[in-house]
């Protein structure tokens, strides 16, 4: 509720984080580019909602290119399974002929949700489960989409950085009100 969240390297002790600015997505300001918008059209994919939790967060917590250290060890994936289990945690899964190849998943607070980490197999599949995410946030009343730390990558898909200030006031106007409804499916 306060915006803090866990970020270190494996091997550390679990450090807090609350950074300043601190990126977000309203989602009404998505950007869809032209070439996303063709591939949804095209049907390669499918997207499913909390059908495979487990499966996405370990495919989060795999090593990226860029390094082998991860900061979901095994305690950090169990305690979000648990999160999961009481239904505050949330995954969007994007699938390609069946198999998963991409997906996002966080915690539901309210009308906020707090992306915590995504992943992608093949071109653009954590762009469809993020597409996804912007829709659900329609049906469900959703009105902010914490991505925490800025990137280049959210930053060309609409998110854009905000002050501590505003962010911490964003929170307590949202992260407490219930929202409309609940996530809508499962896999497909």
């Amino acid at each position: 509720e306060r915006g803090i969240f866990p970020w270190y390297s494996a091997g550390q002790p679990i450090l807090w984080w609350a950074p300043d600015p601190r990126m977000v997505l309203f989602p009404q300001e998505f950007r869809c580019s032209h070439s996303l918008r063709k591939r949804l059209r095209q049907g390669q994919f499918e997207t499913g909602l909390d059908g495979a939790f487990g499966e996405t967060i370990r495919a989060c917590a795999a090593p990226r290119r860029s390094g082998t250290d991860t900061w979901l060890n095994a305690q950090m994936i169990g305690a979000y399974e648990e999160l999961h289990a009481l239904g505050i945690a949330h995954s969007v899964e994007t699938y390609q002929g069946g198999e998963l190849v991409g997906g996002l998943y966080g915690v539901q607070l309210g009308q906020v949700f707090f992306g915590e980490s995504m992943f992608s197999r093949a071109t653009d599949a954590s762009k469809i489960a993020l597409a996804r995410l912007v829709e659900e946030c329609a049906v469900c009343d959703i009105r902010l989409i914490d991505c925490q730390v800025a990137s280049s990558h959210l930053a060309r898909l609409g998110a854009r950085e905000i002050s501590r200030l505003e962010f911490v006031a964003l929170l307590a106007r949202y992260a407490t009100r219930e929202p409309r409804r609940r996530w809508t499916d499962k896999n497909p």
